[in-house]
């Protein structure tokens, strides 16, 4: 056990030692001063344009200054963990069962719990081992700060074209986390001194890549225009000029990270928890779209998934269908699944469920279809 005469620089090795042991592959220690975070000056603009969409939990004003969180905390440990999988995304639609696309952050466990379960963790440590009395918070996208921009300042990567942290070695798979702290702690960077530099360079596959065209400029994200946003966060109807261009994306998207030559040699994630689950590598639409309220939350306990809720995922589902080839064996289960979903008492679902129609054109079904002997 230490004291509390022990310095920063001797603290801050050691809860460095104690996250990767806990499973982190990163772990920093970022200042709190406001006005070294030149990022924050751009969130009034950002959410003055309205690209915040209906997230109106991100017009909370203390993600403009950590000190607002937390009364006297003097800096941010910041965590992140590999996410990254060696399986890909689904292969190429089946006509006669029309797969889905679900990121690749959700293949696995919750990783809001699983992080949090860790954070909790080291800051138990950090009490035993600290004589000094101290306050500590943890957070997984769970708390007014803004995890990437505190990443950045705790020397964890780059802020890349596509907004996501980039480490030079570990790409962008990665899960954030972030304790609040009133420890006093040795900082990755001095002030005055700059984080990791940007390593973007001239490349904008990321930015070319997005179907929905979400970046009105490099460095800025319109999550109203963002498949992640439209499958997730938005809880009502997806605007129709949107709904083509997403795919048959159900549960986020990766495309922007998918591209990035960063991540072509990132390391594969160890940590079983976000190994992936084998029935969400390419689900079955028509399964997603015909899941009742309690199958959905059977299904998906313990995953980030559940975040969409039932409603969204059916609604999500109508939209991939919508977008799928959809063979003859197929054609009547489908089309007969979305009659029902179109006569839904659930306005969304319904709605949806009848766009998908008009994108699916009628033919006749084996029953219908005239007898080649006559």
């Amino acid at each position: 056990m230490h004291d509390g005469a022990i310095v920063p620089a001797e603290r801050t090795q050691w809860i460095t030692e104690r996250a990767r042991a806990a499973g982190f592959d990163l772990c920093g220690v970022a200042p709190v001063d406001a006005d070294q975070w030149k990022e924050l000056d751009r969130l009034p603009e950002w959410l003055k344009r309205g690209y915040a969409g209906e997230m109106r939990y991100l017009h909370d004003a203390r993600r403009a200054d950590p000190r607002r969180v937390l009364d006297g905390v003097r800096c941010l440990i910041v965590v992140a963990i590999n996410y990254n999988s060696p399986q890909r995304h689904a292969p190429p639609d089946n006509e006669n069962s029309p797969r889905g696309l679900i990121s690749r952050y959700a293949w696995g466990d919750d990783y809001h719990e699983v992080i949090q379960r860790k954070l909790e963790g080291l800051i138990a440590e950090m009490r035993a081992e600290f004589t000094e009395s101290f306050e500590a918070r943890a957070y997984v996208d769970t708390g007014p700060v803004i995890e990437r921009v505190a990443a950045k300042y705790a020397g964890l990567g780059w802020l890349a074209k596509n907004t996501m942290l980039i480490h030079p070695k570990l790409g962008s798979w990665l899960f954030l986390g972030v304790i609040m702290t009133t420890l006093e702690l040795e900082r990755s960077f001095a002030p005055g001194e700059s984080p990791l530099p940007d390593f973007c360079g001239t490349c904008t596959r990321c930015l070319d890549a997005c179907p929905t065209q979400a970046f009105p400029e490099p460095y800025v994200l319109d999550a109203r225009r963002c498949i992640s946003y439209l499958t997730i966060e938005l809880r009502g109807e997806i605007p129709e000029d949107l709904r083509a261009p997403m795919g048959r994306n159900v549960i986020g998207c990766d495309i922007c990270q998918d591209v990035c030559p960063w991540n072509r040699k990132a390391p594969v994630a160890e940590l079983p928890a976000f190994q992936p689950r084998p029935s969400l590598l390419a689900p079955e639409l028509e399964w997603l779209a015909s899941l009742s309220q309690e199958e959905f939350s059977a299904v998906f306990r313990g995953s980030a998934v559940k975040r969409a809720k039932w409603r969204g995922m059916v609604r999500n589902a109508c939209v991939a269908l919508g977008n799928s080839a959809i063979g003859d064996a197929a054609y009547p289960r489908i089309r007969g699944l979305l009659d029902r979903l179109a006569a839904s008492d659930d306005p969304v679902v319904s709605s949806h469920a009848r766009w998908a129609l008009g994108r699916i054109p009628i033919r006749a079904t084996p029953a219908e279809a005239p007898n080649a002997a006559d």
